[in-house]
């Protein structure tokens, strides 16, 4: 995708929504054009008045990445407050039900840093959004083992109030370095391949495809 996208994954109530808009305001405030996608399910919840049936998981799951991808087409940076994994983790967990869990993976793989919420502060009832503090470790379980399994990388971020900001902040930044550095070595690399001779030495040179 165009954009520079940031998941913000954790079990319920350990500071996603918070984190994901500090985040984009301290991200906007340094110059950058940036998007919160905001959870879907919230809004679902607010909307019927319940939790989704297990029918109606693969349409949240979908909604959710359709809502990001359309975002990553029109800024620079997105920061999404849950992704589909996170629908595929808590359908597992309530339903049983892991159907969901190579469409959501596939869309992680966009992503281009995951952030991973630790289970490090206190537990708060917030309406239709919480099922207890009895199932975050399960789900956080659940998140790291799906993240795991697929070869995907992401960082644990850890802290109470600011300070946990101060630390997803610093994954960000070195995160968006290294994909500007990769970016920069990418482009030197092209500039050196159009001055130099058929002898190049260059190990990706095109000419190595070429029939001899």
């Amino acid at each position: 995708m165009p954009a520079f996208v940031i998941a913000v994954l954790g079990a319920e109530s350990t500071g996603k929504t918070t984190l994901a808009s500090a985040l984009g305001q301290a991200l906007r405030s340094a110059g950058k054009n940036t998007a919160v996608v905001n959870e879907y399910l919230r809004e679902f919840c607010d909307l019927h008045g319940r939790t989704p049936s297990q029918s109606e998981q693969t349409q949240i799951a979908s909604e959710q990445t359709r809502r990001i991808d359309e975002m990553a087409q029109r800024f620079d940076v997105v920061i999404a407050d849950t992704t589909a994994l996170m629908t595929a983790v808590y359908s597992d967990k309530v339903f049983g039900d892991t159907s969901l869990y190579g469409e959501a993976l596939q869309a992680q793989r966009r992503v281009n840093l995951t952030l991973v919420t630790a289970l490090d502060i206190a537990w708060e009832a917030d309406g239709l959004q919480r099922d207890g503090p009895q199932v975050r470790e399960p789900v956080d379980i659940l998140i790291r083992t799906a993240l795991h399994r697929a070869g995907l990388a992401y960082s644990v971020v850890t802290g109470q109030g600011r300070e946990r900001q101060h630390r997803a902040q610093r994954c960000i930044d070195h995160a968006m370095g290294l994909k500007l550095q990769m970016r920069e070595e990418e482009n030197d690399r092209l500039v050196r391949w159009r001055g130099l001779c058929e002898r190049c030495g260059d190990a990706v040179c095109e000419r190595l495809c070429l029939p001899r």
